[in-house]
């Protein structure tokens, strides 16, 4: 997960949050469309809060 946002902050321009948001928006639209892949889905995401000891900046 925080690989992922990290790719959006660098390589999309947007900032920590945005990236956060972006991906739990995903998150959520995947899960209501396709409910049998909830369960991989949060596997694979899991939780998008990110703080910036992991050396993202905000």
């Amino acid at each position: 997960m925080i690989e992922l946002i990290e790719k959006l902050v660098a390589e999309a321009g947007v900032t920590t949050d945005q990236a956060q948001k972006s991906v739990e928006v995903i998150k959520n639209f995947v899960k209501e469309k396709f409910p049998m892949l909830g369960g991989a889905v949060d596997n694979m995401l899991g939780t998008t809060s990110v703080n910036n000891d992991d050396g993202l900046d905000g």
